[in-house]
């Protein structure tokens, strides 16, 4: 009896719960499809440009409707600004830390130097990492670099206002040097013009065609940005570092931009309901069925079984349960495409 209420109960607060419920479900459909169409923007823009990349073809790309497109995104400009956050956002992930590991490392160890030696090295140690990894970042992944450097040159006004706010935001950066220098300050629109300087050398270098790695570009770059507030001397001993090698397009275990959209030519539908159970075996590998129903919140064991089976046919999920002895629960994790899709599922942070 005490069982059967309180299933009761579960089912009163579902029904209770089903209009929250409903819009939650709808609003991660919607994020599926918002990120479907994203990854297939990114797949039609390499083989296609900006000017190439039409609502039809990304689209067909997704398995999307245009109407779907359009409840998404106002238009195709608005998908681009999308796309392109996405590529700020992976830029970010790489540059932050360079920038700020040096001095983050200095601070842990306690390390006391003269404050106005410490503040130098540490401002050019800093740049220096960061446009390293910038530049290896864009030599393995070059359809993200012409997307950031020039293809948001020909997009509209939305676009290029957030390019002008991330180069504002460069400016800042490099302007630190000012506290740095001894003798007459740079003039006020230096830092602006340096930034200027190294995106024409870097958008240059992309639109002809060359065959030498952008990373080369690190101490002639290096020594343009110190000079105004380092000097001479500081610039030349920038040209004469050692060089950083180049890099393969995989470094670090990242792939290129351009990689195969996860969900093309995926046989079966994803629900929020898979979507949920995809997740639940990413947060814990090696669930049983009924585990995952649990997390899940699927009551009917048989539905459960029937789903993972499918996923395990399509190659998402596999079973690692020693032998598949009788009694034996399952134990499931994600194959690679299933991670693929998963990590593609994410709510965006």
């Amino acid at each position: 009896m005490a069982v059967k209420a309180k299933a009761r109960s579960v089912q009163r607060e579902e029904i209770a719960d089903s209009p929250g419920r409903a819009q939650r479900e709808g609003g991660q459909v919607l994020e599926m499809q918002r990120r479907r169409l994203l990854l297939a923007y990114a797949e039609v823009f390499a083989e296609h440009s900006l000017q190439g990349a039409s609502v039809d073809r990304i689209c067909k790309r997704a398995g999307v409707s245009r109407r779907t497109f359009y409840d998404l995104f106002i238009d195709r400009e608005a998908c681009f600004l999308a796309a392109f956050e996405l590529a700020v956002e992976r830029i970010a992930e790489e540059i932050i830390p360079a920038y700020m590991g040096e001095e983050a490392n200095r601070a842990a160890q306690g390390t006391r130097r003269a404050q106005s030696t410490q503040r130098a090295q540490a401002w050019r140690e800093r740049m220096r990492a960061a446009l390293t990894r910038l530049l290896e970042l864009f030599d393995s992944e070059p359809d993200l670099a012409r997307l950031c450097v020039v293809e948001t040159l020909k997009a509209g006004p939305a676009v290029l206002q957030r390019r002008r706010t991330l180069l504002d935001t460069l400016v800042v950066a490099i302007d630190e040097g000012r506290r740095e220098g001894k003798g007459t300050p740079p003039p006020p629109l230096t830092a602006e013009g340096i930034v200027g300087g190294v995106v024409s050398v870097i958008h240059t270098r992309l639109v002809g065609g060359g065959t030498e790695p952008l990373v080369t570009l690190v101490n002639p770059l290096m020594s343009m940005i110190v000079h105004p507030y380092l000097g001479p001397a500081a610039a030349s001993r920038e040209l004469e570092h050692t060089a950083p090698a180049a890099v393969s397009p995989a470094r670090n275990g990242h792939l290129p931009t351009r990689v195969q959209d996860p969900f093309k030519d995926l046989p079966i539908r994803l629900t929020f309901r898979t979507a949920r159970v995809l997740a639940v075996i990413a947060a814990e590998p090696g669930a049983s069925n009924r585990g995952i129903a649990d997390a899940a919140g699927v009551s009917d064991q048989g539905q459960i079984s029937k789903l993972l089976r499918r996923l395990a046919t399509h190659d998402l999920i596999e079973n690692h349960s020693q032998g598949h002895t009788e009694g034996e629960p399952n134990a499931w994790t994600l194959t690679q495409r299933g991670h693929a899709i998963q990590h593609a599922l994410e709510p965006a942070s």
